[in-house]
């Protein structure tokens, strides 16, 4: 089984510019900053508002024993891995939103190729970008999410992730065609 971004295209089937349809590239482009601006909105947003409201490592319960928004200072990558690398941790987001910009940018120009693709690099990228601005002024990620049987995350982390579960599945539907 072979694992694809794009998906197959016969002899008879062909790439639409998005100069020859120019209001689905602008609907495109308007879905993808929308999206990245409402995740790095929302996730600076909820920062900002746990870390007035909580201390370091103060617990407030939502569902108790399920669900408690928990501040933490993440100076590690995902789930608190690899703490204390400092300027790594600000060169690879930063190389990584170049990377989904391009991505973003790039695919946009499948007429086939599905909007989850757009949507999912949104995702990633608001949230990269939602993380890399803590990185940048805290030198460390506010995390406040717990769920007591994982690690303390946040709304770009939840981003990432759902970005990332979204392109696993594009990739295993377009395999299957």
């Amino acid at each position: 089984m072979r694992f694809s971004f794009l998906p197959p295209r016969g002899p008879s089937q062909s790439v639409v510019s998005p100069l020859r349809n120019p209001d689905r590239f602008q609907f495109d482009i308007f879905l993808s900053l929308m999206t990245v601006s409402v995740i790095i909105l929302g996730d600076q947003v909820t920062k900002f508002y746990f870390s007035k409201i909580l201390s370091i490592g103060e617990s407030l319960p939502v569902i108790r024993n399920i669900v408690h928004m928990t501040l933490v200072h993440n100076t590690g990558i995902a789930f608190g891995m690899f703490k204390n690398q400092g300027i790594v941790f600000i060169i690879i987001p930063t190389i990584a939103v170049v990377l989904l910009t391009f991505n973003i940018y790039y695919y946009r120009d499948h007429h086939q190729l599905s909007r989850m693709y757009i949507v999912a690099f949104s995702l990633i990228l608001g949230g990269t970008i939602g993380n890399l601005i803590d990185r940048i002024y805290l030198g460390y990620v506010i995390d406040f999410i717990d769920l007591k049987v994982w690690p303390v995350f946040n709304i770009a982390d939840s981003a990432i992730t759902v970005g990332a579960v979204i392109l696993l599945w594009q990739c295993i539907l377009s395999s299957a065609k």
